[in-house]
């Protein structure tokens, strides 16, 4: 097998989240003309994120003050084979091209969530396109003990404030009042523009027109392709049931409990630490779960989170 090249790649964002850079390779480079993340190679000895912060320097003229690990792609050229580790970066000083030479033929700025606008970006980037546009909170319904009518309520309110990807879970109730409740979250859903998925039901889903299905962990297990929907994510609990949904292609994975969670308030939970070492070179974004807060979504980035998920406190 030839030697696997580290890369560090710049998922830069605008403080808002929304649009993030993309740069183009240069006349004399291998895929001259082509469009990527930027970034470059690890050197000997070095960190990823001081390869990030020193490439980033080189080819844009900015300094990294702000940034943190997301997911890892590996991929297969005609001339190498790559490991790409993908940070997000928030914050940095500087004017792109104005402290220092660009040494790209062009830089642009994309929105996440719409079909890029430059063409042709090199194919290893692909999947992180549709990483980006997923959302960083998740609410997950809980109307079996809440009601349904104060559920809708709450999440028009939270859709209203931007809330923009909800999993439908209830899994205790009826068939019939299951499809009922998911039927009308997703009409909510749509006049906002945000995603559903539903909990382990791949019927119900496709009777709503859902976004997509949410694997439990046991169904992870037992799947031995991806489901055919456009947006397909799975509860996990340890790094080798990250790595599955990696292999079934799924698009994101839940990793918890992290903190104690008042439904078990027994149990302690993975703590940052640890689950930030389950995350380690893991190919899809993972949500944060159990005990999480929205104030917490800074805090999960910084271990390597896309995002969090919140059942009672969305």
């Amino acid at each position: 097998m030839s030697k696997i090249v580290e890369v560090a790649a710049a998922v830069m964002l605008r403080a808002d989240g929304t649009e993030f850079l993309l740069a183009q390779r240069p006349e004399g480079k291998i895929y001259a003309g082509y469009w990527e993340f930027p970034g470059g190679k690890v050197e000997p000895g070095e960190s990823v994120r001081d390869a990030l912060i020193r490439e980033l320097q080189e080819e844009l003229g900015i300094t990294v003050t702000a940034c943190s690990p997301w997911l890892t792609r590996q991929f297969t050229y005609p001339h190498a084979t790559v490991r790409l580790n993908f940070w997000r970066v928030t914050a940095w000083d500087g004017e792109i091209g104005i402290t220092a030479p660009l040494e790209h033929s062009a830089v642009d700025w994309q929105k996440a969530g719409e079909a890029a606008t430059v063409a042709p970006i090199l194919p290893a980037n692909d999947p992180i396109l549709k990483a980006l546009s997923l959302p960083t909170k998740m609410a997950i319904t809980n109307a079996e003990a809440e009601g349904a009518e104060r559920q809708l309520e709450r999440l028009e309110e939270a859709l209203n404030a931007g809330l923009r990807l909800i999993q439908v879970r209830d899994k205790g109730w009826p068939p019939a009042q299951r499809l009922w409740f998911a039927e009308a979250v997703c009409r909510l859903a749509r006049s906002h523009g945000a995603l559903v998925v539903i909990n382990d039901d791949e019927d119900i889903a496709r009777q709503v027109g859902a976004d997509g299905v949410h694997l439990a962990a046991a169904s992870l297990a037992a799947c031995m392709q991806r489901p055919d929907f456009t947006w397909v994510g799975a509860s996990c609990h340890s790094a080798a049931e990250i790595a599955r949904a990696g292999e079934l292609g799924l698009d994101y994975a839940l990793l918890g409990p992290v903190l104690p969670t008042p439904s078990h308030p027994e149990a302690t939970g993975l703590g940052w630490p640890e689950f930030a070492r389950q995350l380690a070179g893991n190919t899809l974004p993972v949500l944060a779960l159990g005990g999480m807060q929205p104030t917490m979504l800074p805090e999960a980035q910084q271990h390597g989170a896309h995002g969090i998920t919140l059942m009672r406190s969305w």
